[in-house]
């Protein structure tokens, strides 16, 4: 199956300037990725991911959160802002704009937020569309206790897609989050594999021990969660976790996705030092080169 592997750079350029940016872009060209998935889409990140020979995955907006803001001039604001970055990424040859729909307010429930999703996003996708970008959701379910994100579940899913049909609108697959909330991430790529137009490389697992104590989907009462996790689950590195990944990228292939594969490094035993990430991201990177590229 060929399907590049990549990373993200979002979580782990830190601080974010053209220094770190060009140290990282070097980095994965020497270590033989082949995308990034880039916090933002600008000249200077489009000719130092060229200059390495290396694609472009994703790139992240700002304002996505006022998209679904209780505020209604916060909404229309963040329409036109977002609508604005739509096409000066399309401008730099950007295709894949990453969202996660987390709400401004997170006691915002997901059935209030699809409200705004309806009155805010037809614009969107009609830019979307005229510059050929697509737009891929990511289902974080979001921070606890709210657990607010719209389009982390299957239910909301279907339910945005019905009422803005726009083929602009996509899915980031990102098994993690689908195998934390209990939801069949099989399942879900066999239904949405039309929409699917860009996947993360993460992983989950469960500590069945947890589980027992405190149950699957609450915090301990006396314990401290690890980072990036907080609950009995915690997010790993593909190949450290619970997901079939030999199952997902037979899925993948026969939907014909051709799309590139990115780590999203989320795994608190990779997370304290850029050598302890760049472990992380090398380990995942051959782990999935079995299934991959």
């Amino acid at each position: 199956m060929s399907n590049p592997i990549g990373i993200r750079l979002r979580n782990v350029v830190r601080p974010y300037n053209a220094e770190t940016m060009n140290d990282w872009i070097d980095w994965a060209k020497a270590t033989d990725f082949l995308v990034v998935d880039v916090p933002f889409l600008t000249n200077e990140n489009k000719e130092l991911a060229e200059k390495a020979n290396l694609a472009i995955g994703t790139f992240d907006v700002n304002d996505v959160a006022a998209l679904l803001s209780k505020d209604e001039s916060k909404r229309n604001n963040a329409v036109v802002s977002v609508c604005n970055q739509l096409k000066e990424a399309a401008a730099l040859g950007g295709q894949t704009c990453f969202m996660c729909l987390v709400p401004e307010d997170p006691k915002t429930t997901r059935a209030e937020s699809f409200q705004f999703f309806k009155e805010t996003f037809p614009e969107i996708t009609t830019v979307a569309e005229k510059y050929g970008i697509k737009i891929v959701f990511e289902g974080w379910p979001g921070p606890d206790p709210y657990l607010p994100t719209l389009g982390c579940t299957p239910e909301t899913l279907r339910a945005m897609f019905t009422a803005v049909p726009s083929p602009s609108l996509c899915v980031n697959y990102d098994p993690s989050h689908l195998y934390r909330l209990g939801i069949d991430y099989i399942r879900f790529l066999r239904e949405f594999m039309g929409r699917i137009a860009h996947v993360h490389g993460k992983d989950c697992k469960f500590t069945s021990e947890d589980v027992y104590l405190y149950g699957q989907f609450q915090s301990a009462a006396f314990g401290q969660p690890v980072k990036f996790s907080s609950g009995p689950w915690r997010y790993t590195i593909p190949g450290e976790g619970d997901i079939n990944w030999a199952e997902i990228a037979f899925e993948l292939e026969r939907g014909g996705y051709k799309g590139p594969v990115c780590i999203e490094l989320e795994d608190h035993r990779y997370s304290n030092s850029v050598e302890e990430q760049r472990n992380g991201f090398q380990k995942a990177g051959a782990f999935l080169s079995q299934y991959f590229q």
